[in-house]
């Protein structure tokens, strides 16, 4: 019997399964596939600064709390693994473009209070710091410390550590059902038979609804697809991570480019379309030109997982005493991972908790059937 078993083999699950293994707790992951090729897998990387003093917002400060995480989590995860997981303070630019940022100051602002490092810049000093920019993008501001992480090495990073801790891997394992006793849950059921713990995580990101749905729960959790494309060139006109509202530019060391992201409700879905990779690729050259000699290597789509007001559910779910969720962390699950495991860490060893879950209740979006 383990201590916890978590439903949900991705960037949240997997955390949470390291940082729990690491306070000396036996644990068992189950995934419906192989590890970490969803949502994980298709994101960009981006790791957008804040300062935990200065955010207002329950989204803020879970940004803020997980910033200062990610060094130390870089290196405790090369240190067991050997990967490199690509993670890089290469800074940011924001620019104004009209069709994604309909009110460019209040933008601006809302980056101010922050508690950020933010460099405004007008047509003069955007030409001196960024001469690859297009000459039709007139405004934008610096963040010196945004950074990034390279997802499908963080992902590989993460099931080394794990497995070299003694986390017990299930590939391929959907769960088919419960076994219950009162108020709690004594197991999970797989094809391979039932899985006893003490604890109970559900961290299945878009399919986290398919599986409350076996405990009689429904789930307000919706899919979001996002397309990206990947292109490459031997020497990249930038190193700094572009974003213009939803849509971004990632240059990794290698010459890589990740163009993002498009969003569509389009169930589960994960099909790239001629619209989605054309529109992608006609404002990467809109806002960088030099990239019309870029070579194209591939596209994908992922399926974000959107909660009832985006907001990510954390926390004990109504109804069972030793069941846990963390999922619908819609756009930010990697940026978010390293204090979602800490938060459900803190949970389950009865610790104080570093932040309040109380906005991330699970009770906002989750009903008996």
């Amino acid at each position: 019997m383990m201590d916890v078993n978590i439903i949900g083999g991705g960037v949240i699950g997997l955390s949470i399964a390291y940082e729990l293994v690491n306070q000396g707790l036996t644990v068992a992951v189950f995934d419906r596939q192989q590890f970490g090729q969803e949502a994980s897998w298709a994101g960009a990387g981006m790791l957008p600064p804040a300062n935990i003093e200065c955010v207002t917002t329950p989204a803020g400060q879970l940004r803020a709390a997980s910033q200062p995480l990610w060094p130390a989590w870089s290196r405790r995860l090369q240190e067991e693994s050997g990967i490199d997981n690509g993670y890089l303070i290469c800074g940011g630019l924001h620019l104004s473009l009209s069709e994604d940022v309909a009110d460019w100051q209040s933008y601006v602002e809302d980056w101010h209070k922050t508690g950020t490092v933010v460099e405004e810049l007008d047509s003069v000093s955007l030409r001196e710091r960024a001469p690859f920019l297009s000459e039709q993008i007139q405004a934008g501001f610096y963040l010196p410390e945004m950074g990034q992480v390279r997802n499908p090495r963080h992902m590989k990073a993460l099931l080394s550590a794990c497995a070299h801790q003694g986390v017990v891997m299930h590939a391929g394992a959907p769960v088919v059902g419960f076994e219950t006793q009162g108020e709690k849950i004594s197991g999970i059921q797989t094809p391979s038979g039932v899985h006893r713990a003490g604890q109970t995580v559900i961290a299945g990101g878009a399919w986290t609804p398919e599986v409350l749905s076996r405990l009689g729960l429904q789930c307000e959790l919706v899919p979001v697809q996002g397309q990206i494309v990947l292109l490459s060139m031997k020497h990249l006109p930038f190193r700094q991570v572009i974003e213009s509202g939803r849509r971004y530019l990632v240059p990794r060391s290698d010459g890589k480019i990740l163009i993002g992201s498009t969003e569509k409700h389009a169930g589960f879905n994960k099909e790239n379309t001629a619209e989605g990779v054309a529109g992608l690729i006609a404002f990467a050259q809109s806002v960088v030109p030099g990239l019309k000699d870029a070579t194209f290597e591939r596209a994908w789509a992922g399926l974000r997982p959107k909660s009832i007001d985006g907001l990510p559910y954390l926390g004990r779910v109504d109804g069972y005493q030793n069941l846990i969720m963390a999922a619908g962390h819609y756009r930010d699950g990697l940026q978010l991972s390293p204090i979602t495991a800490k938060l459900i860490r803190q949970l389950i060893c009865e610790e104080e908790l570093s932040i309040s879950l109380e906005p991330f209740s699970c009770q906002r979006g989750i009903d008996i059937d």
